[in-house]
């Protein structure tokens, strides 16, 4: 291991601003951009979000720190900060990889997996990643295949999936382009192309935003100043956790927090929490039908946008930042596995990436479908050390 990446405060965060240590900047710069290092060697200009929680990662592959990093993906934490930096994420199946030791969110939607520069890479380090684990419960008894071989069976006779919900509103015309375009290559390679649907698509993102922070006011409840982390003193046992709650956590994990407590609470719980378990099953049956139809993949863009400029977006709407996710948010909440492959740039020079969404245990697919839109696109040229 070399070292600590930077991350969004308890993973939670699109674009890496709500980190504890300051804002992760993305080694892309725009096309004309007058970001450089200075002499002290900070950054000036207007620097780009690599993409959140996992920006650390996705930031460090990208600029050639590290051959690959790992990363943990609740909404598209791995997917979108891989989409922004021109990276391969994964997010496995849920239970493909043990989480021990990973400080939880929302236990029922967070997985590990790596962030590499290459789909090799990322089924290299996957296979060293994914194993049955004791000390995680819902780390399934599964063998791990070796998906590094899966790369070259290519997808001649497999069905891809193209869902029509996905072409939502205000969509960027370079991003549907491009997924018409990740499509072809895929044709080309000798896959069928079928359009589908998942009518429950447009409600993945409101849902995931009541369970996600349901289960993190349960799971950070134990923060308390008294076993570990942060302790502020305190006259008593209360004024000990309020003061250690209010010193240690930022202002995004406040609120999700907050909305979280609120929707467990009493007279709420009926209304939001037992609706939105209610939606999920919904979203991870309209998976299965499709699947049960002979889909083998389904594709996807990963975001609705290239990376965007440090406080560019969320400042006084914090929806404005969690409709980022909209792309990656329905594959955690039917725990299904979902890889983000760089496939070109915007008219500004950043790098934009297409997701393919997989049946449950079956990466191997993605691997293989995942390299194809790799070498149709060409290897993704990252920047030069502009920062050196």
């Amino acid at each position: 291991m070399l070292g600590k990446l930077n991350m969004d405060e308890f993973a939670m965060g699109s674009s890496n601003e709500t980190s504890a240590f300051g804002p992760v900047v993305s080694p892309w710069r725009r096309e004309g951009s007058n970001v450089s290092a200075g002499a002290s060697g900070a950054i000036e200009g207007t620097h780009l979000v690599p993409g959140g929680s996992s920006g650390g990662s996705a930031a460090a592959v990208a600029a050639h720190l590290c051959l690959g990093a790992t990363a943990t993906d609740t909404g598209g934490s791995i997917r979108q900060p891989a989409a922004f930096t021109g990276t391969v994420g994964i997010k496995p199946t849920y239970g493909r990889v043990s989480r021990w030791g990973t400080v939880a969110f929302a236990s029922s939607l967070d997985q590990a997996g790596p962030i590499t520069r290459t789909v090799r890479d990322s089924a290299i380090m996957l296979r060293s990643m994914a194993s049955p684990d004791p000390k995680d419960t819902t780390c399934v008894d599964l063998p791990v295949p070796d998906f590094e071989a899966a790369i070259s069976r290519g997808v001649k006779g497999l069905k891809i999936g193209i869902p029509k919900e996905y072409r939502i509103d205000g969509m960027s015309p370079e991003i549907e382009q491009l997924w018409h375009q990740g499509a072809e290559w895929l044709r080309a390679a000798g896959a069928e192309i079928v359009e589908v649907s998942l009518p429950h698509t447009k409600y993945a993102l409101p849902a995931y935003y009541i369970v996600a922070p349901a289960e993190a006011s349960s799971n950070l409840a134990r923060y308390d100043g008294v076993r570990y982390g942060l302790r502020e003193n305190g006259r008593d046992i209360v004024d000990l956790y309020e003061k250690s709650r209010a010193a240690g956590f930022g202002r995004e994990v406040k609120r999700r927090i907050m909305i979280g407590t609120y929707v467990l609470s009493a007279g709420y719980y009926d209304a939001y929490y037992v609706r939105a378990q209610k939606l999920r099953t919904l979203i991870k049956r309209n998976f299965e039908e499709v699947y049960a139809q002979g889909v083998h993949a389904i594709l996807t863009p990963a975001t609705p946008s290239a990376a965007f400029g440090i406080g560019e977006k969320g400042s006084g709407d914090p929806v404005e930042m969690y409709l980022n996710d909209i792309f990656t948010v329905p594959v955690n909440m039917a725990g299904l596995p979902g890889i983000a492959v760089p496939a070109g740039f915007d008219s500004q020079g950043l790098p934009l990436g297409l997701q393919l969404i997989g049946r449950a245990f079956d990466e191997e697919t993605l691997f293989a479908a995942g390299q194809v839109i790799e070498d149709s696109a060409g290897r993704i040229k990252l920047p030069p050390a502009w920062w050196a």
